[in-house]
């Protein structure tokens, strides 16, 4: 019965899978010396520099206290910068963090190919999936 309530369980099966996942990005991500959060960050501000902390949140789906956090750590390895424009604070990648954009990239492509090996096309159809259902979860809140 009990294993019947754990399989049937989303709260248990989401968390579950996000252990094995996070092991998994850490793995791909080891070479970069970051944690795979903090890579994703960096992902967004290569996107678009002078980003806000707001915007970085949104995007990732993060806590602002989770955000600065991170965001200071990045800036303590000198891979980011901070810059204020009023009461706004905008992100900025340096030089040195922009060296590691190539090498960001092909740890996340390293991650998909990872799980898309194991999951095939599915993998991609249960990320828009999950993606699609978080976002009508966070709507019921």
């Amino acid at each position: 019965m009990l294993e019947i309530y754990f399989k049937e369980c989303l709260y248990f099966t989401a968390n579950r899978l996000g252990r094995v996942l996070t092991k998994m990005a850490e793995d791909a991500f080891i070479v970069t010396g970051l944690s795979p959060t903090a890579a994703f960050l960096l992902m967004a501000v290569y996107e678009k520099d002078g980003i806000s902390q707001k915007e970085l949140g949104q995007y990732l789906h993060l806590q602002p206290s989770t955000v600065t956090r991170v965001i200071e750590k990045l800036v303590a390895k000198g891979l980011l910068y901070n810059r204020m424009d009023g009461r706004l604070s905008l992100i900025h990648v340096t030089e040195k963090g922009k060296a590691l954009e190539e090498v960001i990239h092909q740890c996340w492509h390293q991650l998909r190919d990872r799980y898309s090996a194991i999951m095939g096309e599915g993998g991609d159809e249960l990320s828009l999936r999950l993606y699609e259902v978080s976002n009508q979860l966070e709507e019921v809140e």
